[in-house]
Parts: structure tokens; sequence; C-alpha cells
């Protein structure tokens, strides 16, 4: 189970079921997301626990907590995760809580990324609205130094490193 922090924006074009806020199953923790308003329309998650971004198209949206599993996995596997990793995390996520926002942290970091990625959305020509771009920019945004890291791995990739290399050794 995982539980999935939306924005209000968000929020209104899903309108779940709402719960209380609390933690997730998975190793990655809660996750927050954003819906952004390009053509063809994205979905911007980031990992509570690392800030992992992970971009995905947001059509069709009742669909949006199956789909996600996915879509990580591939995130994932770009960042060179181990495949035992990722196929536990994926299996966790097999049921979806929704919430609202909660961690004002996170959502600064949600929307310093909806800028960064209108930036590289530029740069590999979304407009076309090929997952394989989504992929890319995923992977570019998590080498953003992330102020909540600085006391530690600084970015979102390296914080998913550290995380998958302490699981290994547990």
């Amino acid at each position: 189970m995982f539980r999935l922090h939306c924005t209000k924006k968000l929020l209104d074009r899903i309108k779940p079921e709402i719960v209380a806020p609390g933690q997730s199953d998975t190793a990655l923790g809660n996750w927050y997301a954003t819906a952004l308003f390009w053509k063809p329309q994205v979905v911007l998650l980031v990992s509570e626990r690392t800030l992992l971004p992970v971009l995905l198209p947001l059509a069709p949206v009742a669909t949006l907590a199956r789909r996600f599993p996915g879509h990580l996995a591939s995130v994932l596997k770009e960042h060179g995760v181990p495949q035992e990793f990722i196929a536990q995390e994926v299996w966790r996520m097999d049921t979806v809580q929704y919430a609202k926002t909660a961690n004002r942290s996170v959502v600064g970091i949600l929307n310093e990324f909806v800028k960064q990625a209108e930036f590289w959305l530029a740069a590999y020509a979304y407009e076309n609205g090929d997952d394989d771009d989504l992929l890319a920019i995923s992977v570019k945004l998590a080498e953003t130094p992330c102020s909540p890291l600085y006391k530690g791995p600084v970015s979102p990739d390296k914080a998913l490193h550290e995380l998958v290399k302490a699981g290994a050794q547990t």
C-alpha cells in the first residue's frame, strides 16, 4: 500500500476518497503529486523519502494509481537500481490511499521540479507525447540538488542509491 498526497488541482481531477495522512508500506515512502497542464497533460510525483521525481501522462486519470508503479519501475531501472528492489517496491504498491498534501517541504520541491521540468520539456520536445521523453526528464530532475537533502546525499538520485544500499545491508 502506498499513500499518494495530491495537490488540490490533482485531487479535483481524480475525485478520490481522502484518508488521513499516514505512512506507506514502501521503501520510498509516501508520494506527492501534482498535475502539469502541458499538451498532453502530465503528472509529476515525488517520493517523500528521497525526493525522487517521476513524470507520467495524466490521462486516463482514473488509472493513474495503477499505471504509476510501472513508470516508477522504469525510472528505478534507469537509475541502475537492482531488480529485486524494484520488484519489491512495485509489489508493495498494490493499493493506493489518497491524501491531501501534508509536508510543505516536499510541496516546495514539487513546485521547484515543475519549473525545472518546463525547462527540460523544451530540451526534449515532449509535444509528441513520447513517454521516453518523460523518463529522460525524470532522470535529469533527479540530479537536482535539493535543500532538504543538503545534510546528506544532496540530490534525489544519490538519496535513492543510499536508500537501496541501506536496504541491501539489512
